[in-house]
């Protein structure tokens, strides 16, 4: 089963600041839209999204350029799954083809006709870069986790010690 998912736009004047470059918030909802196309597929279910990891913009994006979106997920867990998903950029009037500007990782959650969580199919890792994918993200989700469970007790700590005084 493919689960990757391309979506092309022209930016536009209304997408842009002043100087002509394009919001990055104009982008992330690209992304976020693309994401969600690719889970949605996957899953056949209704996805939200639940994170998304640091995003750093590697090259202005300008009016009149094309953007391309490319989502694939990567990891699956119970109700869970991680996109990747990469922006290039081609400026049309370049003969240079496109350029790499941005990536990142969603974390899109399935859910069922009630809204509530629900379980999706396990992910058929068919070659070794989409297990070595897979693995990268199995860490990041781990890691996640990880530091979720230490902003709760650092908080559990605080709200003691507010508690104490």
């Amino acid at each position: 089963m493919s689960t990757k998912i391309y979506l092309s736009e022209v930016m536009m004047p209304s997408q842009t600041n002043p100087n002509g470059n394009v919001h990055g918030g104009e982008l992330m909802k690209m992304m976020d839209s693309t994401a969600y196309a690719a889970a949605r597929k996957y899953s056949r279910s209704n996805v939200v999204t639940a994170r998304v990891d640091e995003l750093e913009f590697h090259t202005p994006i300008l009016i009149g350029d094309l953007v391309t979106c490319t989502a694939e997920v990567i990891y699956v867990g119970h109700t869970s799954m991680e996109v990747a998903v990469n922006v290039e950029v081609e400026v049309l009037e370049a003969e240079q083809g496109p350029q790499h500007a941005l990536s990142a990782y969603f974390t899109m959650v399935a859910l069922d006709r009630n809204g509530r969580p629900m379980a999706v199919p396990p992910l058929e890792l068919e070659t070794e870069e989409a297990k070595a994918a897979f693995e990268a993200a199995r860490k990041r989700h781990e890691l996640y986790h990880e530091r979720k469970k230490q902003r709760e007790l650092a908080k559990q700590k605080l709200t003691e010690t507010k508690n104490e005084q």
